[in-house]
């Protein structure tokens, strides 16, 4: 089983909005290619929170995982386009999914039951928020697997939170923007290969990935690093969503025990195919089937 730990909220276009974060389109994605998967967030008691609760039961969730809250509206994200598709995400601060609760009594048998814990960094950028995930962290079991899918947003994290994340973390993915942030807060001046073993050393990290758009991605393991091109796509309509579409298949990968290599070639190809798409989450399932076929005959 999967436990995904953070942010669902509306990401608002100009004509539309999408259901999204991070987590949710990771443990979407996950769901869709079959996995068990259990989804903790919380959500305001507005027109947006009945919203999401609708669209998470259409889609099978477990529901009772997903906290109200009276106080804090749902979480919204202004996403603007740039012409090349790029976004730029304006995020509403103080709402619901800040306050995520930490629940002994419920929390600890899914916790229990987890092969793999999701988390990044947004939904810990309020105290609560942090102290809860740790809580989190704290209390796994040695053998499940920490997913620290670092996502770090403008005036959303603080150094503590990174650095306190990471000494829990087995599997870190970032971009090459993140990573450059990274290495500014350590005030690493070698180069990037250096700082990744210099990482992985520090807080014993097992696999370390990294995507830098259009220049494909890097794997770094026990067994050195693996590079893979980007895939060519037909045309790119956004690429909102691509980091987490890339995560989710690194997830799946990471459980079925592939090969470096296999796991960054599938792993690039689903994230370049949600670039043909407008936003992070296909509108049809049957979108998933030819991936699935790959993933099932060893493709």
């Amino acid at each position: 089983m999967i436990l995904v730990v953070g942010e669902i909220l509306f990401d608002v276009f100009e004509k539309e909005k999408q259901l999204g974060g991070a987590p949710f389109n990771f443990a979407y994605h996950l769901k869709n290619f079959g996995f068990p998967v259990r989804y903790i967030s919380s959500i305001g008691n507005d027109t947006h929170g009945k919203e999401i609760l609708n669209i998470l039961e259409h889609h099978h969730f477990n529901i009772d995982d997903i906290q109200i809250d009276d106080k804090h509206d749902t979480g919204t994200v202004i996403v603007q386009l740039s012409s090349s598709g790029n976004p730029t995400f304006h995020i509403k601060t103080d709402v619901a999914y800040d306050y995520i609760n930490y629940l002994p009594k419920e929390h600890s048998s899914l916790i229990d039951r987890a092969d793999l814990i999701y988390f990044g960094t947004l939904v810990q950028r309020s105290k609560l928020g942090f102290e809860n995930i740790q809580k989190f962290m704290e209390n796994r079991r040695p053998n499940t697997i920490c997913f620290y899918d670092i996502n770090l947003r403008p005036d959303c994290y603080s150094e503590k939170v990174i650095l306190t994340s990471l000494e829990y973390a087995d599997v870190l993915k970032l971009n090459s923007q993140e990573l450059d942030e990274c290495k500014r807060i350590f005030r690493f001046l070698k180069d990037n290969d250096a700082f990744v073993h210099f990482l992985m050393s520090e807080y014993a990290l097992k696999i370390v990935a990294i995507t830098n758009a259009d220049k494909g991605s890097r794997l770094y393991t026990k067994d050195g690093c693996f590079h893979t091109k980007t895939h060519r796509v037909s045309s790119v309509l956004d690429t909102v969503g691509a980091g987490d579409a890339y995560s989710s298949i690194l997830a799946l990968g990471i459980i079925k025990g592939w090969e470096p290599e296999r796991m960054l070639s599938m792993a690039s190809m689903f994230a370049s195919r949600i670039c043909e798409i407008r936003g992070a989450i296909p509108e049809s399932r049957a979108f998933y089937e030819p991936i699935k076929k790959m993933i099932e005959s060893g493709g």
